[in-house]
């Protein structure tokens, strides 16, 4: 009986924790007229509630640029490095959707959204605040800053799963729009319109401690 429990359990377990690592390109829309694509990196825990439900508690720390001082009217350039923190809601679509018999839907089902909240450190290192062709045009904005935010994020978790069919390593490709609730992410205090920060991020997650069951299996084998 033992032996045909542990059978019947065959590809439902998985852990409840990851800790991953991950690299991402980063660019700001905000009030320097000009984008600059910049790296970041950052560590992860992941709280699996389900293989599908995840909660992530994220840390990363970058540099974030923009702007050019000569080519643009206003004058505006910046360098900001940052530090942030992230906690994140995820749910994929295999925690809805019926994979077991369709090759399609089981490809689909790691696809994921994400909304949460985030808090970033700003720390402008380098600033250009004055126009260099209309003169006394200048534009204000603090060197440093703390500021809450809203991540949105899409993407998909390509799971690999180990001898006992419980997904071990996941790959994970996402892309994420930081909608500021400030105005000094670029260290520029100009408009109306809020700051908005994009990554596109590509991670790696490693499955720890003890495994759990779920409802159905993860794979279609």
């Amino acid at each position: 009986m033992a032996t045909l429990t542990a059978k019947a359990q065959l590809g439902f377990n998985y852990s409840q924790h990851d800790l991953g690592i991950g690299i991402s390109n980063n660019q700001v829309f905000g009030d320097a007229e000009k984008t600059t694509s910049t790296l970041s990196g950052s560590l992860s825990y992941t709280y699996n509630a389900t293989p599908f439900v995840n909660y992530i508690v994220e840390f990363q720390a970058g540099t974030l640029k923009g702007g050019d001082s000569v080519e643009y009217r206003s004058g505006r350039q910046f360098k900001n490095n940052f530090i942030a923190g992230t906690l994140r809601a995820q749910v994929q679509a295999g925690e809805f959707i019926d994979y077991s018999s369709s090759a399609l839907m089981d490809g689909l089902k790691n696809i994921y959204g994400s909304v949460g909240v985030g808090l970033v450190s700003n720390r402008i290192k380098e600033v250009s605040r004055n126009s260099n062709t209309i003169p006394g045009y200048y534009t204000p904005g603090k060197d440093e800053s703390t500021e809450f935010y809203i991540p949105l994020k899409i993407g998909y978790e390509y799971k690999i799963f180990n001898s006992y069919n419980e997904p071990s390593v996941k790959i994970d490709l996402g892309y994420q729009v930081n909608v500021m609730t400030g105005e000094n992410l670029d260290g520029f205090d100009a408009g109306s319109r809020r700051d908005i920060w994009t990554q596109l991020t590509l991670a790696v997650k490693f499955s720890i401690g003890s495994v759990t069951s779920y409802r159905k299996p993860l794979t279609r084998d």
